[in-house]
Parts: structure tokens; sequence; C-alpha cells
């Protein structure tokens, strides 16, 4: 019988994401948080022997998941199933797991867990998108290229220069991500409604005591923040910040594909493309920006999980409610397994990207004899020209030049136009040429980069490593 599979494991996500957020590391992770939650409590004078905590120790990647999942079945509690596949194999110790906590102890803090490691593996991702952006944009950073504003032709900028208006959006995602990361603190040790109330009375109300194991716990867990107020659980409100700013990263892939996209139709640029890959089952010769559609598509599914989680903590009763989980399940783990798979599309797109000069310089002469017209009538003027006359004769040359482009469908003749014109005889070729010359319409493009490099991008790549990463493997 085939199954319904989730195309973020089957297509698109990569390995490491996946096992982040993978039944295996989910459940040891709850058992190491079990072991070290006995670890502390037999720190703080709990009858807890350090033979329970071996027996526990060499057993936290014995998992029946065959057994767990039966008891689950007759229980209808996920955390007790486990607790019970725990204790099957460690007898000596099964008395004392999951002494004096509810199910939010394993449950919220493996999600923060999960969460951090997640985001960190993102910042790795980001770093190798920056770092490419960046090489990309010095090769580039002196090569004209038509600007456009409303998709319409304006003044010049270069290659290099547009490609830092890329790395400029993600490097402010990154900026929030670190902000995240960063502000994230562990549930740790609470109770059932976060008052620790089980401690007090375990620890006859030593709370120097319940603190130590608080902390304890959450700092072996990575986590040198821990929540001093919580209901039974994190506030929600951790997990829509966590998908903002994932939103946020894909916002900013999106942005980029998009621009690609335009300019592949433009045939300046354009994403990689296979030897044997087709591009459609119909018209053999197209060259579909697929990869770029695909992060488009998955950037609107994580922009619009947003709203999920935003709903979800603003309906959490009181000190909780349980409508909260099974969305959770979903929402916030898509999130991460989409954005995974966007950037590791965009690492693969910015690692090769195709820049085709020529018709980039084609497209600029079509339109660079309309944005040197102020220059010619500055030089007219200079030459003892009347202001008002050259712009008038101008004016008509370019309706003219317009409508042999419009209506003729022929190339832009207006610098012929005006070198036949007697009023602008001042203009020898010499002259001419110099005033065709593209570089000189990119104003400060090239200088911007390199000092756009220097200030901004390299203090965030002082410590990027390219070698740690592995190699992107699109699977489809």
């Amino acid at each position: 019988m085939s199954f319904y599979q989730n195309p973020l494991v089957e297509r698109y996500s990569s390995k490491e994401i996946n096992y982040i957020f993978s039944s295996r590391f989910k459940f040891t992770t709850w058992r190491k948080l079990w072991i070290r939650l006995a670890k502390a409590q037999k720190e703080q004078g709990l009858m807890i022997t350090q033979e329970q905590i071996d027996e526990m120790e060499q057993n936290l990647e014995n998992i029946d998941f065959e057994y767990i999942k039966q008891k689950e079945k007759e229980l209808k509690h996920d955390v007790m199933a486990h607790v019970h596949g725990f204790a099957k194999v460690c007898l000596k110790a099964a008395p004392i797991i999951h002494l004096g906590v509810t199910s939010a102890f394993v449950g919220d803090n493996t999600d923060l867990i999960q969460m951090k490691e997640g985001l960190l593996l993102l910042r790795k991702k980001i770093l190798a998108v920056i770092f490419q952006l960046k090489k990309f944009s010095l090769q580039y950073k002196d090569l004209p290229v038509l600007g456009y504003t409303h998709f319409q032709p304006a003044q010049l900028t270069t290659v290099g220069k547009r490609a830092c208006l890329w790395v400029q959006e993600i490097l402010l995602d990154l900026k929030e991500l670190d902000f995240v990361i960063d502000s994230l603190a562990f549930r740790g040790v609470k109770g059932t409604t976060g008052t620790q109330a089980s401690f007090m009375k375990l620890l006859k109300e030593d709370q120097q005591k319940i603190d130590k194991i608080d902390y304890q716990v959450s700092r072996e867990s990575g986590f040198q923040k821990v929540f001093t107020i919580t209901g039974q659980t994190y506030t929600r409100k951790l997990d829509n910040r966590v998908t903002n700013v994932l939103s946020s990263i894909c916002q900013s892939a999106s942005k980029f594909a998009n621009d690609l996209r335009l300019l592949q139709n433009k045939k300046e640029m354009e994403e990689p493309f296979d030897k044997k890959q087709i591009g459609s089952s119909a018209m053999a010769y197209k060259r579909n920006p697929m990869r770029c559609e695909r992060i488009c598509s998955l950037a609107r599914f994580v922009m619009g999980l947003t709203t999920t989680t935003a709903y979800t903590a603003s309906t959490q009763w009181l000190e909780r409610t349980l409508d909260d989980s099974a969305n959770k399940r979903l929402s916030v783990q898509q999130s991460f397994l989409a954005t995974d798979a966007i950037l590791d599309i965009y690492r693969n797109v910015t690692a090769n990207l195709v820049v085709y000069p020529k018709i980039i310089e084609k497209n600029i002469q079509q339109e660079l004899p309309f944005m040197t017209t102020e220059n010619i009538l500055m030089k007219g003027v200079a030459e003892g020209g009347n202001r008002q006359e050259l712009h008038e004769e101008i004016r008509q040359l370019s309706m003219q030049a317009s409508k042999n482009i419009k209506e003729e469908g022929k190339k832009n003749n207006l610098m012929e136009l005006i070198q036949q014109n007697k009023s602008f005889d001042f203009l020898d070729s010499q002259a001419m040429n110099n005033i065709l010359d593209s570089k000189k319409y990119i104003g400060r493009s090239s200088e911007l980069v390199d000092k756009f490099i220097k200030e901004e991008i390299d203090p965030v790549l002082k410590n990027f490593q390219e070698e740690d990463l592995t190699e992107v493997e699109l699977k489809v």
C-alpha cells in the first residue's frame, strides 16, 4: 500500500535538518533530559544512585519504537509511552525516571533544543550564500548593466552592485537570526503549572537547590538563559518569533529568485542549467528557471505559516491548553524544513550563476542613447550652443528614435540622428564614443561594492569556513 509522502522530506530538505527533527533525535533528547534531570537531582541530595544513572546512559539509544507505539495506542499519551519504554530497559532506574516533572519537561525543552540546532544550521547556510554572493559581487563590480525601476529601464548600475542588494537583505536576516538565537531561553525544570511545587516537596522547600537543578539541566542542554516564568509550557510567542525570522529569510531568498527570473527573461543572467536538464516536455528549447521558481514557491509556504504560529500564540488558555500540540508538529518543523531547502537551492544557484555580458551590453546600447542626451546638451552649451534650442532638437530626435523602436521594431538610432543634425556638429566620432562609454554612467557602483564588502560583509564572514559546509545536492 502506498501512503502520502511529505515532499519537504522526500524532495527538498537536507539530511541534516531532517535528522534534527527526526524521531531518533527527538526521543534520544527526551532520554538525555531525563538523565540530566536525574544527575542534577542526585547532586542535590535526592535518593538516586550512580548505578541508576549509568543504566539510563547505557540505554540512551536502545529505543523499542514498536513497543512504545503500542503503549501510546493503549495509554493515549506519548510521553508516558516513552517513560514506559525507557523503564522497560532500565529496570533499576525505572522508579526515578521523569521524577517531579510534567510532559512539557521533555516536550518543550526538546522543541527548544531542536529549534536552536535548526537555527544554527540555517545560519551556516546563510553565511555560505553571503560568501558566494560576495565573490560574485567582486567579479562583476565593474560590469555596467541597465538598472530598472518599475521594471522599466533606468540609470545604469553594475551587476556586482545589484548583487549587493541581495546580500544586504540577507545580512539583515542574519542580524535578526542572531538576535533570536541569543535570546532563546530554556523552559527548564518548572513542574506542572510553572510553580515548581513538586520540587518544593521533593527538596523540602530548599529553593536554592531547585534553582541549581533548573540551571544545571538548562546549561547541560546548551542554554545559558532560562525562563524564570512559565506556565506548564514556555510561551508560544517564541515559536512565532522563530517562524517570523524564517519567514524573513525566505522573503529575501524569494526577492533574489524573482529578480533572477526577470533577468533570465532578459537573457542577461540565468540560474544553472544541467546538460541533460529538460525545460519543457513540449517545448524542447525551453530553459525554465525551475530552481528560482522552487525558491519562490517554498518561500510562499513558509511566509504563510507565520499566521499559524501567531494564532497558536494568541489562543493559549491560562497556564496551557493542548490545541497547540498538533499544530506545532506541522508548522514549526515544516518552516525549518522548507527554509533549509530554500537556502540549499539559493546556495546552488549563487555558486553557479551565469552572466551574459554581450546581451547586457546590447540591452544597454538600446537604451543608453536616451540617457546620454543630458551630457550631449551640456557639451553643446559648453561649445557655445543655446540650451533651449538644443533641448528641443534632442526632444524631437528622441521622439523619432522612439517611434523607430516601437513602431518599426528597429534598433535605437538616436545617436545617428544626432550626428546627422547640423546643430550637433561639435560632436566628432571621438566625442561620441566617449559619450557612449557605458562605464561613465555607473556612478560609484564599483567603489560602493568595495566599501560594502569591507564594512558589512567581511566582518560577518570573519570566522566563516567554506570547507565546513557539506556540498549542496539538490534531490530533483
